[in-house]
C-alpha cells in the first residue's frame, strides 16, 4: 500500500471515530428522549422494528451483529418498558416475533420527526443528491459489515 493509500484510510479511520462516538450520545438523547430508562443501544432496534416490522430475535441478533443472549437482555428490557412485544410465529409455533407496541410505534415516531427535523437542520446547506450519496455510502458500508459477521 502506499503512503497516499494509507493517508485515506487514516482519515477514514479517524473521521469514523469521530462520527461514531457522536452517533452513540445522540443515540442515547433519542432514547431518554423516547423514555428514560431506555439505554442507547436499544433505539436501533427500535428503528430496525418500525422499518422492516416483526422480526425474531435471532434474525436482530444477526442484523446488529451481537449475540442472542445480548439481543434477548435488549429485547426484556424493551417488553418490560411495554414498547415491544412477542406473539407466536405464524410459521413455526416454537419461535416469537418481536414488534413495536402501539405506544412503542407512537413514542418511537415522535422522536424520529424530531431527529430527522435535526439532520435537516444540521444538513440545510447540502445538496439533496449530497445527503442521498451519503446515505447510499452509508448502506454501503454497513452491508460490507454485515457479511463479515
Amino acid at each position: 500500500m502506499h503512503a497516499s493509500e494509507d493517508q485515506e484510510f487514516l482519515a477514514l479511520e479517524r473521521e469514523l471515530s469521530v462520527f461514531l462516538r457522536r452517533a452513540r450520545a445522540s443515540s442515547g438523547e433519542m432514547a431518554r428522549a423516547l423514555h428514560p430508562e431506555l439505554e442507547p443501544a436499544a433505539y436501533g432496534l427500535l428503528v430496525r422494528l418500525e422499518d422492516a416490522g416483526q422480526q425474531r430475535a435471532t434474525e436482530l441478533a444477526a442484523y446488529f451483529g451481537v449475540g442472542k443472549a445480548t439481543m434477548s437482555r435488549q429485547l426484556r428490557a424493551l417488553e418490560e418498558l411495554g414498547l415491544v412485544a412477542r406473539e407466536p410465529d405464524p410459521a413455526d409455533g416454537r419461535a416469537f416475533l418481536v414488534g413495536l407496541t402501539i405506544e412503542g410505534r407512537a413514542r418511537f415516531l415522535k422522536v424520529r420527526v424530531a431527529r430527522r427535523e435535526q439532520y435537516m437542520r444540521k444538513l440545510s446547506g447540502w445538496d439533496r443528491g449530497e445527503v442521498a450519496e451519503l446515505a447510499r455510502l452509508l448502506n454501503q458500508l454497513n452491508t460490507l459489515q454485515q457479511g463479515e459477521e
